[in-house]
C-alpha cells in the first residue's frame, strides 16, 4: 500500500528526531552523570540538590530515549517493500487416548 504524502514526512520527521535524540541523548550522557553522582562530596551542603539534579537529568534523558528510540521490544518486523510478513506453520493433531 503506497504511504500519503502526510504519512511520508512524517517518517521524515521522525528519522529526522531520531538521528537528533541518538546524538542529544546518549548512554554515554547517563554514564557521565553516573560519574559525576559518584564523585560528589556527601559531607557537602550542595550534595543533595547536586544529586537531584542528576538523577532528574538522567531519569528525562531515559524517557525521552525509551519514547523515540526503537526498543528491542518494539521493533516493527516487515517483508520486502514493507509488506506485510507470511508466516507459515503445521502441526500433527494426536487424540487422547490414542498410541500413536
Amino acid at each position: 500500500m503506497a504511504k500519503t504524502r502526510a504519512q511520508e514526512n512524517r517518517a521524515v520527521r521522525q528519522e529526522a528526531l531520531r538521528e537528533w535524540l541518538s546524538k542529544k541523548c546518549t548512554a554515554q550522557h547517563l554514564v557521565d552523570n553516573i560519574d559525576k553522582i559518584e564523585a560528589l562530596d556527601h559531607t557537602s551542603e550542595t550534595f543533595r540538590n547536586e544529586l537531584d539534579k542528576y538523577k532528574v537529568a538522567n531519569d528525562q534523558r531515559l524517557r525521552v530515549m525509551n519514547k523515540y528510540l526503537p526498543d528491542v521490544r518494539t521493533v516493527e518486523l516487515t517483508g520486502e517493500a514493507g509488506e506485510a510478513i507470511q508466516v507459515a506453520s503445521t502441526f500433527e493433531f494426536i487424540p487422547v487416548g490414542s498410541n500413536a
